[in-house]
């Protein structure tokens, strides 16, 4: 089977790859292996940015991309991948993995 490229919107501004509301990354990967709710999800690609490690600014945001994902209680979750057209990865005030999630997860 061919998965589809998923358009993905991110507000975790302190992530590394994250560059105008956009992954820099061609792939991700959520983690939430028994979640029922958004918030027994994340994003487990997360990498906090800091001073001392900045944000690659030659990166470019990918519009579309692959995802993993371990949430298989998910409506949107196939063979572990995801299959929405379109998620959203919040966590505005994140500092680390467990405090982004994915917004868009629905429980079967």
């Amino acid at each position: 089977m061919v998965f589809k490229m998923t358009n993905l919107g991110c507000n975790v501004n302190s992530c590394v790859h994250n560059k105008e509301k956009c992954c820099c990354l061609n792939s991700i990967h959520v983690d939430g292996t028994s979640a029922t709710k958004v918030d027994d999800t994340c994003c487990g690609s997360y990498v906090e940015s800091s001073q001392t490690s900045p944000k690659n600014s030659a990166a470019s945001p990918k519009l579309s991309l692959s995802i993993s994902c371990e949430a298989t209680n998910c409506v949107h979750n196939m063979d572990k991948k995801c299959v929405a057209d379109h998620i959203d990865i919040s966590g505005l005030c994140a500092s680390d993995a467990c405090e982004t999630v994915c917004a868009t997860f629905k429980d079967r």
